[in-house]
């Protein structure tokens, strides 16, 4: 927490267009880029945009201290996937999370608190700073105004779903007083998610949608209402939750109000040629544009976890060599095998390399031969700009999707007692896109269907940890309850604060 930026880091902005087959955003950016001392800042619209902009970028931090992507953390930690890589000491902050030997100063706590204070210092610091800027509009501040309410709670929800007990700070502080804030209870965290999401969602100026071409990768009154829906149902707040989720998914199976749709075809939707689609709710963009190099480390606005979970030293078809990150469990493998999901889930690389002379790939540490297929470096998406390629994938993250939200509104009507056929019909539909037959709307079900419909997305453990169910699935590969369901405050952290740290650390 103390060590905190005192810079806002300003990011240059792409203009509308499409590059590389890839729809670009208002958060695709050039190569270049400056840091200016915030008190001499925002003195005008555009600088106040960009500091928007600012809050925005910690969304898609790859690296830290050492390579630090959220989303291919979370698969370690869950029994989809491993930690991979090329031994067990490749990335040993991921391998503590993935065996549950994480402790105060091994682990990947710092990085995940990191980007997340990052975003909340860079959130409080630019609601104070919009009034009274001359050329600022009062639809422009209304609209400003939601979006960081909305990523402030973003970067909170992240923070308490990981730590549980952390300080709540809503506006800039005094250096000295950094020392002084104590941890808040998590009671009071989600109190003040609901309010800033509700708040968000009111102001009139927030767009029900935005262009993909321009804006993409922008936070809408649906990308509100459905991480509302979401932390509703974290809390067990199941008939607000089921609400909220409902007003952003329709009739299942139709076009929402908002424009949501199903694709018809489940590839479709982690193509990065076809970003911000009908089934994108809140998407974090990456991309090419940067052209960056390991100058750019702490930086990198590609996606470098595509290249992290590809097949190591491959040769063969269709994908690019990797670092063998993330191989898929053969409990994910038996599990989604036979469903229509499966060649766009698993990308089977003993079968590939094996179906012809001359290929071949590195078995990494925890090696099963299935490797991540929605984030595969794939040759098609190689970039053709300057840069290396490793670090330079354009493939977003979809934090939010349709199937996500239908599937969670069903959770919330299953446990909260409302209108079954509702619940069927939403499961129906996320099954009949990829052409299976109805199952009943247990919660069993529902549960079983989320981890094949969203596998390797980074939602298992998060989902294994709030419905109760981490200690029976994780337990055999380390994990302990009530410990393990939260990582422990990061030790640097805890030096010379008020912080306490967390239960069994």
């Amino acid at each position: 927490m103390k060590n905190k930026l005192h810079y806002v880091l300003l990011i240059a902005l792409s203009t509308a267009g499409a590059l590389s087959s890839c729809k670009k955003s208002f958060l695709d950016v050039d190569p270049t880029g400056d840091t200016i001392f915030e008190n001499n800042y925002y003195r005008n619209a555009a600088e106040v945009f960009n500091g928007l902009v600012a809050v925005y970028d910690p969304l898609g931090s790859e690296t830290g201290a050492t390579y630090a992507s959220k989303l291919g953390l979370l698969n370690a930690a869950s029994d989809d996937a491993g930690v991979g890589g090329g031994s067990a000491s490749d990335q040993p902050v991921w391998t503590a999370w993935d065996n549950f030997t994480v402790n105060a100063g091994q682990g990947p706590q710092g990085d995940l608190w990191g980007r997340n204070y990052t975003g909340i210092y860079r959130a409080n610091l630019l609601l104070t700073k919009m009034d009274g800027v001359p050329d600022l509009t009062a639809t422009q501040k209304s609209r400003y105004t939601a979006e960081v309410k909305f990523l402030r709670a973003y970067y909170y929800f992240d923070l308490v779903r990981l730590f549980k007990n952390v300080p709540l700070i809503t506006s800039p502080l005094p250096t000295a007083d950094i020392y002084n804030v104590p941890q808040a209870t998590p009671e009071a965290v989600y109190a003040q998610i609901e309010k800033d999401l509700t708040e968000a969602i009111a102001e009139a100026s927030l767009p029900s949608t935005v262009s993909a071409a321009s804006e993409g990768g922008r936070v809408t009154k649906g990308a509100a209402k459905a991480l509302l829906g979401k932390v509703y149902l974290y809390e067990q707040k199941w008939a607000q939750a089921a609400q909220q989720l409902a007003d952003v998914n329709g009739t299942p199976g139709g076009t929402s109000s908002f424009g949501y749709k199903l694709l018809t075809n489940f590839e479709d939707v982690f193509k990065p040629s076809n970003k911000f689609n009908t089934e994108s709710i809140f998407e974090i963009v990456h991309t090419s544009r940067a052209r960056q190099d390991w100058g750019s480390w702490g930086a990198f606005e590609g996606n470098v976890m595509v290249q992290m979970v590809g097949p190591r030293g491959y040769s063969g078809p269709k994908y690019m060599p990797g670092w063998g990150f993330n191989p898929l469990t053969l409990s994910l493998v038996n599990a989604i095998k036979g469903d229509p999901r499966y060649p766009y889930t698993v990308a089977n690389i003993d079968s590939i390399v094996n179906a012809a002379p001359g290929r071949s790939y590195e078995a990494g540490y925890q090696n099963t031969g299935y490797f991540i297929e929605k984030f595969a470096p794939k040759v098609e998406f190689k970039t053709t700009l300057p840069g290396l390629t490793e670090l330079n994938y354009p493939y977003d993250y979809i934090e939010i999707r349709l199937a996500d939200t239908y599937l969670m509104e069903a959770e919330a009507i299953v446990k909260g007692g409302g209108s079954l056929p509702r619940a069927q019909a939403l499961l129906d539909a996320v099954r009949a896109r990829v052409g299976l037959t109805p199952v009943p709307a247990t919660i069993d079900n529902i549960y079983n269907e989320r981890r094949l419909e969203l596998a390797t997305e980074g939602h298992r453990f998060f989902d294994l940890v709030r419905t109760g169910r981490a200690a029976s699935v994780l337990g055999p590969v380390g994990f302990t309850a009530g410990k393990n369901e939260i990582l422990p405050i990061p030790l640097n952290e805890l030096n010379n604060t008020k912080l306490v740290q967390n239960p069994g650390y």
